[in-house]
C-alpha cells in the first residue's frame, strides 16, 4: 500500500494503480471521460487534471493527468487547486462547443456521464455562439441507436470495440476536431458485444434502440438484480420496468462473474417478457378433450380441477427444467416424489451433465469463474464454439491472451493500467490460446493454433496433450505425427503457464471431449501447476438440475407407456426441444392428464389439459447455478398482471390440494414464503445447503427499513393509474425479499445482491459504481457474488478416463451431422425479442468444399433434410473448417429436437430436392 496526500489529507491506496483510480476508490470526486477500469488509461480527454506537488514545501506544483500518473508513495496532489479546477472547466467548455443542446430529448438524459461532469466542473453557461459541427448518423442495426453529434471524442467506443472486444467494423475516421466514430458505411454492428457501447459511451452517441421503442426516463424505472437466463454463465444484470413492461437490461457488476460487460443476447433478449404470446390466464380444457381449445377459468376452479385429476391419476410424473429455478424444480420433486421426478432432458445431455458433475465433484481441479478465466495465461479449448454458446467466456479469453505478454511490461516497470504504453511494448503479441473445434469464427484469429476436426479427433488431441504433459495418463494409439507434435506444443505451453485453463462443453455432444479436458487438467495438477476447468452447458440452470438428480425423459415416457403413471406435470419445458417428436406425441397421447406450467405457448402447451401461467425471471425470485457451480439469486422486478405467479407457488398449491387433510403439511406444501422455498431446497440435496448464504433473507431490515426498488426521483405513482383512480394505491406487499415496491426505504450501504441501481450524489450515470467499491475494479463493498456449491477434492491419484475414441473416418455416402449453435436463434427465450429476431439467420448446413464437390453442391444451394421426424430446408454453406466427412447443422429454435451428432445420408436429400426442382 502507498500513502498519498490529496488536498492535505492522507489516504492509503494501492501503489499499483493511478491517481485517478486511487482518488475514486477513496471516495473523492474527480471527473474523467476516456479512462475505464477495464480498459486502462490513454490520457485522451485531459479531464482528470490535478495539481501535483514535489513535497509539502512546494507551493507552485504542476498540472498532471491523474489517470496517467502512478499513485506512488508520498505523492501530493490537489483536486481543489484553482488552476486545476479552471483547467478542467475549460476542457468541458471546449468539449461542449459542438455538443447539441438536446438533454431534454436525449435518451441518455438523467443517466449521462457528460451531464455529471459538466455539473461537477461548474460549467453552466455557454459562450460559444457560432454554428456547430454536425454529422450524419448511421444505421447500426436493431440494437444500437447512433447520434454522432453528441460525441466528445473520448475514444472509449473504439478502444472497447476493437481493442477489448475484438470487433473490426467500428472505427474512428478523420482527424483533428473532425473525427467520426462509426462504420465505414451504414450496417449492423457485427460484434457480439456491441451493446456494451451503450454503457461505455459517456454521452448519448450510442444508445439502446430497444429502450427507445418503449422509452422511459431512467429515474422512472423500477429495478432489481437478476441473472441472465440465456446461457449457463450466469451473468448478473439489472432489469428496469415501468407500467408492467420490462424496458431494458443493463450490466450489473459482479467481480467474480461478468465484471463490467454483457453479450448482446443477454442485453437485448429481454423482450420475451413483453411478448404478446405470453400466457397470462390459467386455462382449462374439458376432460378427455384434447381437440377443443383450452379456455380461461378462475384460478381456484383450475386448481381444483387439476387437484381432482391428480388425485385420480394412477401415478404422477414430474418433468423438471434446466431453465427453471432450483426452488421450482425442488417443489415439483417434492410433489411427485424423487422416484417420479425426471430432469426434462434427453439421454445425451444427461450423460454429459453427469460426466461434468462427476469431474467437478471428485477431481482435484476447481472450476473457473469468468474472472479467473480472464486471468489465465494459457488456454486450451476443446470442441466448444464459445462465441455462440458462451460469448462472455470468449470475451474473457480475449483478455487472457494479454497475460503472458504483459509480463514484459512488468519487467520494464510499466504499470498495467497504462494501456497505450503496454500495447506499445506488447506489439500485438499474444499468449497461448489453442482452439480445437469444427467451426471457424473471427475468434480463431486470436488463437496461437487452430485445429479443426471431428469431435472424436478433438478428444484424441486432448488425451494426447494429457499424455505429453508427462504423467501416467493413458496413451493414445494410432496418432498421426502432426497431431502428436501439435499435442506436444500445447502441452509445453500449458506447463510453462502459471494459471492454465482447460475449456470444454456439451455442444458437440462428445463425452470423450469432456473426459479429455479433465485428463489434461488433472495431468497439469499432478505436474505441480494450478489449472482450472471450465465446462459450458446449454441452459441457465443445467448444472443445478444435474445436482438435483432425477431420471431422463425416456424414463418418463416409459413410465407412462407401461401404465405406471398417467398424470404428467411439465415445468417450464418444451419437451419437443429435448425429445423426438413422435415419442413426445406418443407420451402425451398415453397420458390421461397433462398439466403444463410455463410462460409461453409452444408445442408442449398445445398438448396440455391444464395450463398454469408461470412468472418469468423479472417477475419472480429464485436461485440458479451457473456453469462453474456458483449459486446466484435473481429478484422480482415487478408484480405481473393476470393469473401469473411463480412456478413454485403453483406447485405448492397443487401439493396442498392433493395432500391428505388429516396429515400435517410437509415438503413444498408447507412453504409459505420464498425463504421457506430456499430452506426446502437447501434440505433437498446436501450440496444445496449453502444456498441460504447466497443472499440476505426476507427479514433483513437496515435501520428498520426495507430497500426500495424505485429510485428517489421516481415519478408518476398516481398519474400512471389516473384513468382508474385519483388515489395513490398501497404499494404491493413483498413477503419474499428485503426489497420493497416503493421509493421509500433505506438507501445507505447494503449487501450487493440487494442494490436496486447504482447511484451516488453527483453521479447519475453508471459511473456511480465507483462509489460502491473500495478498490476500483475490485469487489463491491459487502459483495455477495454467489456461493460455489462444488469444491475440488484433494487427491494424489485421480481416476483417469481411459475410453479413447478411434480416429474419425468418413463413411461412404454418409456424413456425421454436427450441431452448430447460434448466438441469435438457438436459445428459446431471446428468440421472442423483436431485436434478436432481426439478427437470426436462415438455417443452413455447412460442408467442406471437397464434400460439396462430391455432392455437386454450390454455395447457397437449398436442400431439404429429413431428420428425426422433422424436415428442414437448409442453405448450403461451404466452410473449409468443416471437417471432411462431416456436415454442420445450424441449430435454430424452430427446428426442434435434433439428437446430434448423428449420421445422415445427404445424397438422398439432394436427390429428393432435385426431383422436386
Amino acid at each position: 500500500m502507498a500513502t498519498i496526500v490529496v488536498d492535505n489529507r492522507s489516504y492509503s491506496v494501492d501503489e499499483r494503480t493511478n491517481l485517478l483510480a486511487a482518488c475514486l476508490g477513496a471516495g473523492l470526486n474527480l471527473p474523467y471521460f476516456c479512462w475505464h477500469p477495464a480498459m486502462g488509461s490513454v490520457g485522451a480527454c485531459r479531464q482528470c487534471a490535478v495539481k501535483q506537488f514535489k513535497d509539502e514545501h512546494d507551493q507552485r506544483g504542476r498540472l498532471v493527468m491523474a489517470c496517467m500518473t502512478p499513485a506512488s508513495d508520498g505523492a501530493r496532489i490537489s483536486i481543489d487547486d484553482p488552476e486545476a479546477k479552471a483547467f478542467r472547466a475549460s476542457v468541458v467548455e471546449w468539449l461542449m462547443v459542438n455538443h447539441p443542446h438536446d438533454c431534454p430529448v436525449c435518451d441518455e438524459g438523467g443517466e449521462c456521464h457528460l451531464q455529471d461532469v459538466t455539473v461537477m466542473t461548474g460549467h453552466a453557461y455557454r459562450r460559444y455562439r457560432f454554428p456547430k459541427r454536425t454529422y450524419h448518423n448511421q444505421y447500426l442495426g436493431p440494437f444500437i441507436k447512433h447520434e454522432m453529434n453528441r460525441c466528445i471524442q473520448c475514444y472509449r467506443c473504439v478502444r472497447f470495440y476493437r481493442d477489448y472486444a475484438g470487433g473490426r467494423d467500428l472505427n474512428v475516421f478523420g482527424s483533428h476536431d473532425a473525427v467520426y466514430f462509426g462504420r465505414e458505411q451504414d450496417g449492423t454492428l457485427e460484434n457480439e458485444f456491441s451493446g456494451n457501447l451503450v454503457e461505455v459511451c459517456p454521452t448519448g452517441v450510442f444508445t439502446d434502440k430497444t429502450l427507445f421503442h418503449h422509452y422511459t426516463r431512467k429515474w422512472d424505472l423500477q429495478s432489481a438484480q437478476s441473472i441472465c437466463p440465456h446461457c449457463s454463465l450466469g451473468c448478473n444484470t439489472t432489469l428496469g420496468e415501468r407500467y408492467g413492461i420490462v424496458r431494458r437490461v443493463v450490466n450489473r457488476y459482479n467481480h467474480q462473474v461478468n465484471g463490467y460487460f454483457l453479450c448482446d443476447r443477454g442485453r437485448f433478449g429481454y423482450d420475451y417478457v413483453n411478448d404478446d404470446g405470453r400466457m397470462r390466464r390459467a386455462l382449462l380444457r374439458p376432460k378427455h378433450d384434447r381437440v377443443s381449445q383450452a379456455k380461461p377459468e378462475g384460478v381456484s376452479e383450475v386448481l381444483a380441477s387439476a387437484a381432482d385429476r391428480l388425485r385420480r391419476a394412477r401415478g404422477i410424473v414430474g418433468i423438471g427444467s434446466p431453465r427453471a429455478s432450483l426452488e421450482a424444480n425442488v417443489a415439483l420433486r417434492s410433489l411427485v416424489g424423487p422416484d417420479r421426478f425426471f430432469l426434462g432432458i434427453g439421454e445425451r445431455d444427461h450423460r454429459l451433465f453427469s460426466t461434468i458433475l462427476t469431474i467437478l465433484r471428485t477431481g482435484p481441479v476447481p472450476s473457473a469463474s469468468l474472472r479467473e478465466a480472464e486471468d489465465s495465461d494459457a488456454v486450451l479449448v476443446l470442441g466448444e464454439d464459445l462465441l455462440n454458446s458462451a460469448p462472455r467466456l470468449a470475451l474473457a479469453l480475449l483478455q487472457s491472451v494479454r497475460q503472458q505478454p504483459m509480463k514484459r511490461a512488468d519487467e520494464l516497470k510499466i504499470p498495467r493500467w497504462d494501456d497505450a504504453a503496454v500495447r506499445n511494448v506488447v506489439q500485438g503479441r499474444r499468449g497461448p490460446l489453442f482452439l480445437a473445434g469444427y467451426r471457424r469464427t473471427w475468434f480463431h484469429d486470436y488463437a496461437t493454433e487452430n485445429y479443426f476436426a471431428a469431435p472424436d479427433d478433438i478428444a484424441r488431441l486432448g488425451f494426447s496433450v494429457a499424455q505429453s504433459i508427462g504423467t501416467d495418463s493413458p496413451s493414445v494409439p494410432n496418432l498421426s505425427k502432426d497431431v502428436r507434435d501439435r499435442a506436444h506444443r500445447i502441452a509445453e505451453a500449458l506447463i510453462r503457464a502459471e494459471r492454465p485453463l482447460i475449456v470444454a462443453g456439451t455442444v458437440s455432444g462428445s463425452q470423450a471431449t469432456i473426459e479429455a479436458a479433465a485428463n489434461v487438467a488433472w495431468a497439469l495438477h499432478l505436474a505441480g501447476k494450478h489449472p482450472r476447468l471450465s465446462f459450458v452447458l446449454p441452459d441457465c440452470n443445467s448444472l443445478g438440475l444435474a445436482q438435483l438428480g432425477g431420471g431422463i425423459l425416456e424414463d418418463a415416457f416409459q413410465s407412462v407407456r407401461h401404465r405406471k403413471a398417467d398424470g404428467v406435470i411439465v415445468l417450464e419445458n418444451d419437451l419437443y426441444r429435448h425429445a423426438d417428436s413422435a415419442k413426445a406425441d406418443a407420451f402425451f397421447d398415453a397420458a390421461q392428464t397433462v398439466i403444463v406450467i410455463d410462460s409461453f405457448d409452444h408445442r408442449t402447451t398445445a398438448r396440455a389439459d391444464i395450463l398454469l401461467p408461470a412468472a418469468t425471471f423479472p417477475e419472480s425470485d429464485g436461485t440458479l447455478v451457473n456453469h462453474e457451480g456458483r449459486a446466484q439469486r435473481f429478484y422480482q422486478v415487478f408484480v405481473p398482471e393476470g393469473d401469473i405467479t411463480e412456478s413454485w407457488r403453483w406447485l405448492r398449491d397443487l401439493a396442498r390440494m392433493t395432500s391428505d387433510p388429516a396429515e400435517k403439511l410437509s415438503g413444498a406444501a408447507a412453504w409459505q414464503t420464498f425463504d421457506d422455498a430456499v430452506s426446502g431446497t437447501a434440505e433437498a440435496v446436501p450440496e444445496f445447503a449453502k444456498i441460504r448464504a447466497v443472499a440476505p433473507p426476507a427479514g433483513l431490515r437496515l435501520i428498520g427499513q426495507k430497500i426500495p426498488r424505485q429510485p428517489e426521483r421516481y415519478s408518476g405513482r398516481t398519474a400512471m393509474i389516473s384513468h382508474l383512480t385519483v388515489h395513490e394505491p398501497r404499494p404491493p406487499h413483498d413477503p419474499d425479499t428485503a426489497l420493497a415496491f416503493s421509493m421509500e426505504g433505506h438507501r445507505g450501504r447494503m449487501p450487493s445482491p440487494l442494490i436496486p441501481q447504482f447511484w451516488a450524489p453527483g453521479w447519475n450515470s453508471n459511473q456511480a459504481l465507483n462509489k460502491y467499491q473500495d478498490e476500483i475494479g475490485g469487489p463491491l463493498r459487502e459483495e455477495m457474488p454467489g456461493v460455489r456449491l462444488i469444491e475440488p477434492v484433494a487427491t494424489k491419484a485421480p481416476l483417469w478416463f481411459t475410453r479413447i475414441p478411434l480416429p474419425f473416418r468418413p463413411a461412404y455416402r454418409r456424413w456425421l451431422l454436427l450441431p452448430l449453435t447460434a448466438l441469435f436463434g438457438s436459445e428459446e427465450l431471446s428468440n421472442r425479442s423483436p431485436a434478436i429476431a432481426e439478427r437470426i439467420s436462415e438455417p443452413f448446413i455447412s460442408l467442406h468444399p471437397s464434400d460439396a464437390t462430391r455432392l455437386r453442391l454450390e454455395e447457397g444451394t437449398a436442400i431439404e433434410l429429413a431428420l428425426q421426424g422433422t424436415t428442414c430446408r437448409l442453405a448450403v454453406r461451404l466452410e473449409s473448417s468443416t471437417p471432411p466427412g462431416t456436415a454442420g447443422l445450424s441449430l435454430m429454435h424452430e427446428m426442434g429436437f435434433a439428437q446430434l451428432p448423428t449420421w445422415v445420408d445427404l445424397t438422398e436429400s439432394i436427390k429428393a430436392e432435385r426431383r422436386v426442382a
